[in-house]
């Protein structure tokens, strides 16, 4: 089926929800027989839903949990605890057969374009890869789409026969884009797809991906730590912290009207064009986040909450609707 085609086939609609998600690690320790001494809470009870078309920014400082979750959506991590939809089919269950079958509705374009490409493989081997590990095309038609592919992500169909070497970083995320794409998925994971490229490419790989979404009628889960970037590219955002979303808003509101105290100084960290005039002063938090192998009792930010109270260190608020944010934080109460 041809990309258009698949495209005017599919209507705004929830294609993926997600449901108290779970991803713990265990800590060992010893020799030859180990045994288990902790366990790393890297995503702790997580639940989101996204509609057709709509792209999900999901923020929060380095260690929060961003890129586990994104991996745990797709099963190549298995999830502890919790509930995956895609479809309306839960897939957290599925066998390794049928879940092989469910990911061509959802694919992933990784981090870093120089290690997630092969370079001993040609970029037409690398694009015809998904193809040929589900069957159902001829080599003909490997070759036909990788050149639609490479033509769909700006990049001269000539290069096919190319290897990964010959690319710059921002051509090389091209290609691992094109390969998400080669099964016509509904949903497509973008694990930080613009931080290991330089400033100047940055902008031309996001106006791509919203090209492709509105061509492709995909929905898009967006994890960065670029805030511009969630901001221009995002519809809705979630913020994360230790594991958990503690604020999710339409993205308009969200950055208007920030309601936990992570989120406020979060955004009030984002660069201004002129210092001198803008009225609002950064806010600094103090230490470092927690380990995850020994989240602390309450809110996760009790410890570094500017604003934090006694219940905070007691009783975990849960993530309920403050207006039109969902928040997880005693002072909305």
């Amino acid at each position: 089926m041809s990309i258009d085609a698949v495209s005017a086939t599919r209507s705004a609609e929830a294609i993926l929800r997600v449901e108290g998600l779970k991803m713990h690690f265990p800590v060992t320790s010893g020799g030859i027989l180990r045994r288990r001494v902790g366990t790393i809470r890297a995503v702790d009870g997580v639940s989101f839903d996204l509609r057709q078309g709509e792209t999900l920014g999901i923020v929060g400082e380095s260690g929060c949990g961003k890129s586990t979750l994104g991996r745990t959506l797709l099963r190549l991590y298995e999830p502890t605890e919790g509930r995956i939809w895609l479809e309306g089919e839960e897939i957290g269950t599925l066998g390794r057969k049928a879940m092989m079958a469910k990911r061509r509705t959802i694919q992933m374009i990784f981090q870093d374009p120089y290690a997630s490409l092969d370079p001993r493989m040609t970029v037409a081997s690398i694009v015809a890869e998904p193809m040929l590990v589900h069957g159902g095309f001829t080599a003909r038609e490997r070759r036909a789409r990788v050149e639609e592919l490479l033509g769909l992500v700006e990049l001269n169909p000539a290069f096919a026969d190319r290897y990964p070497h010959e690319f710059s970083g921002g051509q090389r995320q091209r290609i691992g884009i094109a390969r998400a794409l080669a099964l016509n998925p509904r949903v497509v994971v973008c694990d930080e797809p613009i931080s290991a490229l330089d400033v100047s490419i940055q902008a031309q790989v996001i106006n791509l991906l919203q090209s492709l979404q509105d061509r492709l009628d995909l929905a898009l889960i967006f994890i960065s730590h670029d805030l511009s970037m969630v901001r221009h590219i995002s519809d809705r955002v979630a913020v994360m912290y230790l594991g958990k979303i503690v604020e999710l808003a339409d993205r308009d509101t969200l950055f208007a009207s920030p309601q936990h105290p992570y989120t406020r100084a979060l955004l009030s960290a984002v660069p201004v064009p002129d210092p001198a005039i803008d009225d609002s002063s950064e806010i600094v938090l103090e230490g470092d986040p927690p380990n995850p192998a020994n989240p602390p009792k309450g809110c996760s930010f009790s410890t570094r909450c500017p604003h934090v109270m006694a219940r905070c260190h007691e009783i975990a608020p849960p993530l309920v609707a403050h207006g039109p944010t969902l928040a997880a934080c005693h002072l909305l109460d």
